[in-house]
Parts: structure tokens; sequence; C-alpha cells
């Protein structure tokens, strides 16, 4: 499903130093703080190779308590940077990049992990095309996030790789063509959400069945945790792990027979679906 994007090399794009490239933040959000501080506690690169801005003495803190060199004004951080990581909010992305553009070069490689703008886009505002762009979705605050990246077309393959292992910090990377980044929305972007719904109604039957909430809950979470490092881990398909559970006659197999009498499968494909149908509206908008 997933393919390597075809790379146009230009003569004048410098390689990345991959162990010793200063990384920097446009926008100093939770998702920058949640990528920085994966990669520095990955050792990947330590915070004093790591620079961004903030007016608000939180978010300074935030980042200088592991180390990030925090700069007063993102001019300071493109000229301070080989990579660069546009985290800003979807409606300023435009501006933030066209006042920068000045300072940009195809010596840096450019990168956004800001949704729904396409690559194509990004390159017309930044002037030139050594752009990656990053889907990662919320787990990437506790270092479990599924991120997905895909190459402008002056991006190299080595500009992957080291895009591939910054992200791989904090969590796993796929590559795919940008076409499919609205089904990925769909599924990996939204997909928190529709399973936090799940482990909340687990959390809720088991209090129907007399389970304290406290418990309810735990237990829920661990289950659905688990589960998803089994299909991650074990080589099985998620059938085949359902069947492995599911006894003739046993009290597992009676609570899918409910669940596919709600249509459960149908109602999540629909989820991903409908998500996947509204992304490509809003980028289309």
């Amino acid at each position: 499903m997933f393919s390597c994007i075809c790379i146009t090399r230009m003569a004048n794009i410098v390689p990345i130093p991959a162990d010793s490239y200063k990384l920097g933040f446009i926008g100093a959000g939770k998702l920058a703080e949640s990528i920085a501080r994966g990669v520095v506690q990955s050792g990947l690169l330590p915070g004093s190779q790591i620079r961004t801005t903030h007016h608000a003495l939180s978010r300074r803190t935030a980042f200088e308590s592991f180390g990030v060199k925090m700069l007063d004004h993102n001019n300071q951080v493109v000229e301070d940077s080989d990579v660069i990581i546009f985290s800003v909010k979807p409606q300023v992305v435009k501006d933030v990049v066209l006042q920068l553009r000045p300072l940009l070069s195809e010596k840096q490689l450019l990168v956004s992990v800001v949704a729904g703008i396409k690559l194509k886009d990004l390159q017309e505002w930044a002037g030139h095309s050594r752009f990656i762009r990053v889907m990662p979705n919320t787990p990437a605050a506790v270092g479990l996030a599924a991120s997905v990246i895909s190459l402008g077309a002056a991006a190299t393959k080595d500009d992957g790789e080291i895009i591939g292992k910054l992200f791989g910090a904090i969590g796993k990377v796929w590559t795919a063509d940008e076409k499919l980044f609205d089904a990925i929305t769909g599924l990996s972007g939204s997909g928190p959400a529709y399973i936090y719904l799940a482990i909340e109604a687990l959390a809720d039957g088991g209090v129907a069945a007399g389970l304290p909430r406290e418990l309810a809950l735990g237990l829920a979470s661990q289950t659905v945790l688990g589960a998803a490092s089994m299909v991650a881990n074990v080589g099985k398909h998620p059938g085949q792990l359902k069947d492995d559970v599911a006894s003739p006659g046993g009290t597992t197999i009676a609570g899918i027979h409910e669940l596919e009498k709600a249509g459960f499968r149908g109602i999540l494909m629909n989820a991903v679906v409908a998500a996947s149908k509204r992304s490509r509206e809003l980028s289309q908008s």
C-alpha cells in the first residue's frame, strides 16, 4: 500500500549532516514539544541542537526543561537551523511561511506537520520544494504516534531517512503518496478518538456489570493497549487473534455476537470513510 516517492535531486541540494544538524521549530505548541522531547529522550539529538521561540514563559520553560535553545524570533530560528519544522495552526501557516520566505533556502530541509495543507501550497509559499509533509497523531505525546511522511519534489532519499528517524523517536513511521493523506487522516489522524470512545464504552459496560469505575477504566484501557500490541507484534491477522480468544459456546463469542448484530465493524468503517471525506472537503476549501 505504501510506496516510496520518486525524488528529483537538484545540483544545489546540500546534504543535511545526519548526526550534527540543527533542528528548529516554527511553532512551540504541544505537538512540537512532544517531537522535541522524544528526539532528546531517544538520544537522536541533544537539546542544544534544537531551537524554537515562544512569547509565553510557560512554553519557554517547557522546552528549556530538556535543554532546547529558546530564541526571540522566528527569523532567528530559521537562520540557525538546518531542518525546520512548521508546527503552527492551518489558518496561519501561509502567512508564517511567506514571512520567512526570504530566509529560506534549499540548503535547509523544510517539514510541515500542519493538518490539511498540501505540499504544492507549502512549496509555492516557501519558494522551493525541499519540503516534507508529515501526518503524526496525538499519541505522539506519549511516544506512540503513527506518522506518515510524503516527500516534496526536491526532497532527497537521505532527507526522507532523516525525517523518518526523527519521527521514529515518537512512534512508528510510514511513507506514502500525499494523495492518501485524506484517508490517513480518517484512520490514524481521527482514529484515536474512536478508540477513546471504545475504551469509555468498555468501561461503562464493566460498571454496568458491577465493576468499580476506576477498575473498569483501568481494565478497559489496558485491554485495548494489550490487544493493539498483540496485533503489532505477534504477526497474526486480527481475525485469527479474535478466533484464538473465542471458544465455542463461550463468553467471548457471545459478546462478539452482540457486536456483530449492532454492526460494529460497519460503524467503524463508516467513521473512517466519513472522516476521510471531510478531510478532503476541508483541504479543497
